[in-house]
């Protein structure tokens, strides 16, 4: 009895420390991820330009990653379809890339395309580049978008350039005694087939606050376009824009928004 005793606890004790080392191990890496988000905006700006003619909009992005690294998305915006909305109104993006971290540093590449349903001679495609890391609580990034010639800078470009080139700085900064509230900021600078008016800078500074899967964020948007440089604007697709609106929708504005991620 005693030997049988002796076993059957070795038997339950061998069975529990299996159990216990299964719970303990990491639950295994899924092949793929598949992350979200929908947003309400006060109004779309795109590089400091509104895309929306400074009204509100409704946005939805979904993203597929593989464990590897590659990752395919796709990103729209809904809009007012008018003479100062030069894309038409809609805008549905398509994009896919590379993402990996070497020594701390997150490195991301990949091919962006914009789709216009209400106007086709305004989709454009980019190639993107980008690199950033963390110091404690600041995040600094540093990224450029390039768009080779295409279509685009054939049907609509009154700068002549087949080509234009995106470069951009950002900063964020989430304090460590409240890691819900995070400061951001970014510069950019756009120069080719794609300025507005002139080769010019835009930039945004912001605060955004999360709660669960929410985040509030108001930021200031705007861009170093002024009133002289506004004129009657070809950016425009009917060319017709006076100059008051061709720098309203280029000057700093609050922008306020609420997302929801999954």
């Amino acid at each position: 009895m005693k030997i049988k005793f002796l076993c059957a606890a070795a038997a339950l004790g061998i069975a529990g420390a299996s159990q216990a080392a299964y719970a303990d191990a990491p639950a295994p890496t899924p092949e793929f991820t598949v992350t979200g988000d929908a947003a309400i905006v006060s109004q779309y700006k795109f590089r400091g330009i509104s895309q929306s003619d400074s009204k509100p909009a409704a946005q939805m992005a979904i993203t597929v990653t593989d464990a590897s690294g590659f990752y395919v998305a796709t990103w729209g915006s809904s809009g007012t379809n008018g003479p100062l909305t030069p894309n038409g109104g809609t805008e549905i993006d398509v994009y896919g890339g590379y993402g990996k971290t070497i020594a701390g540093y997150s490195l991301d590449g990949g091919v962006y395309g914009y789709i216009y349903p209400n106007l086709a001679n305004n989709n454009l495609f980019e190639v993107y580049a980008d690199v950033s890391k963390s110091y404690g609580p600041i995040g600094v990034k540093l990224g450029l978008n390039w768009a080779p010639k295409q279509h685009y800078f054939s049907f609509n470009n009154p700068t002549g350039t087949q080509y234009s080139m995106y470069e951009y700085v950002e900063f964020t900064y989430s304090p460590a005694s409240l890691s819900a509230l995070t400061l951001h900021s970014h510069i950019g600078h756009t120069g080719g087939g794609l300025n507005y008016v002139k080769e010019y800078m835009d930039y945004t500074a912001g605060v955004g606050y999360k709660w669960k899967n929410l985040t509030f964020d108001v930021s200031a948007v705007g861009t170093n376009v002024g009133k002289g440089d506004s004129h009657a604007n070809p950016y425009f697709f009917n060319g017709l824009a006076d100059p008051g609106d061709t720098h309203r929708l280029a000057k700093a504005a609050a922008v306020v928004s609420l997302t929801a991620s999954f």
